[in-house]
């Protein structure tokens, strides 16, 4: 079992849903976790300070340590407060989680500057404000892990979300800097599209539709499926482990990377054409489970579903899917393969890949 002792967590929005059941399993792993919430509603308004403490609560009674807090993620003084609520309680601040969120749905000719604001503030500068304020003492004792939740309403897009699209896609970018940024301290960072039926997924147009199947399929995606990846990346075993973006259906667990940069790193000393390009993305995308009905995508799907699930961030695995029937016809492969990993390396620095590692290796 994955131990977490000694090991302090903050996990943001963890009242219901996906963040308690972060909560309560980092506990279970023997880290000691602080709890936040306001205890909003679906859209952000209101709170009601009870329902952090309650989570906190019941992580102690099992047997665990947890603290509630219920300051704002939605600004740096929030951001601060909250993980001075660890370092006053445990001393320190090892894993953060950055989870709370609210949604706003509105067709994008629609949407006010507020509805717009109002999820910008709690995603993206929420997201912000909490890693900026753990990475000061992260840096400091050389260690830490940030997991943040991207969507596939950012990665792929959704109907009425432009606002929380947005987000989402601006919190790829800022969990893959800051990788860069905390890479030589040994932080990590890394982030989740979790695919669950929470809350507020309840509230999108359409949710109480008994004939609706995608939803009855998604409601029995419980929240809890997505915890133990978090507790995984929370690790020391994940430390090799940055600037990824890991998706979770129920049971299924997905690393996305993009295709663009290995296709032309791959080909850099080579003339793209029509017919190799088709090949190679034919040959990627197969590998990725499609959202719609778990089918291997084909060229019609490109502009719906930009990412594949198998990794192409590292080379060798990237070689050995693009060229897999060139190396095998070579009389020799080994020799094939070592001139392919050559021409990566003449285009990207050898250390360029060492800053993302791939969980496919």
């Amino acid at each position: 079992m994955i131990s977490l002792r000694d090991k302090v967590a903050v996990v943001t929005g963890a009242d219901r849903g996906i963040g308690r059941s972060i909560a309560e399993l980092l506990a279970r792993h023997g880290a000691k976790v602080v709890v936040n919430d306001l205890g909003t509603s679906e859209g952000g308004e209101g709170s009601d300070e009870s329902v952090a403490a309650q989570v906190a609560g019941e992580i102690t009674k099992a047997g665990g340590e947890a603290v509630a807090n219920q300051d704002s993620v939605a600004s740096v003084k929030g951001g601060e407060k909250i993980i001075a609520t660890a370092l006053k309680h445990f001393g320190r601040i090892d894993i953060l989680v950055n989870n709370a969120g609210i949604l706003r749905d509105r067709m994008i000719f629609k949407m006010t500057e507020q509805e717009w604001d109002a999820v910008i503030n709690t995603h993206l500068k929420g997201t912000f404000a909490c890693a900026r304020a753990a990475a000061f003492h992260m840096r400091e004792h050389k260690s830490g892990r940030i997991i943040n939740m991207t969507s596939t309403s950012g990665l792929v897009g959704n109907v009425g979300q432009a606002n929380y699209a947005a987000v989402k896609m601006g919190i790829v970018g800022l969990t893959r800097g800051t990788a860069l940024d905390m890479a030589r301290y040994n932080v990590t960072a890394n982030c989740i599209a979790p695919a669950a039926w929470t809350r507020l997924i309840g509230t999108i147009p359409g949710a109480e539709d008994p004939n609706n199947e995608r939803l009855k399929r998604l409601k029995r995606m419980l929240p809890d499926l997505i915890a133990p990846l978090v507790v995984f990346l929370g690790c020391e075993e994940a430390q090799g482990v940055s600037g990824q973006i890991f998706g979770v259906r129920g049971k299924e667990w997905e690393e996305h990377s993009m295709l663009k940069t290995v296709a032309r790193a791959l080909h850099v000393h080579r003339r793209l054409t029509v017919p190799k390009i088709t090949v190679i993305v034919r040959k990627a995308y197969g590998l990725a489970y499609s959202i719609l009905g778990g089918k291997a995508m084909n060229l019609d799907a490109l502009a719906a579903w930009p990412t594949a699930s198998f990794s192409l961030m590292a080379p060798e695995p990237a070689i050995n899917v693009l060229y897999e029937q060139e190396i095998a016809a070579s009389p020799d492969p080994q020799r094939r393969r070592a001139e392919l990993m050559e021409l990566f390396s003449q285009e990207y620095a050898p250390d360029y890949w060492s800053k993302f590692p791939c969980t496919t290796r």
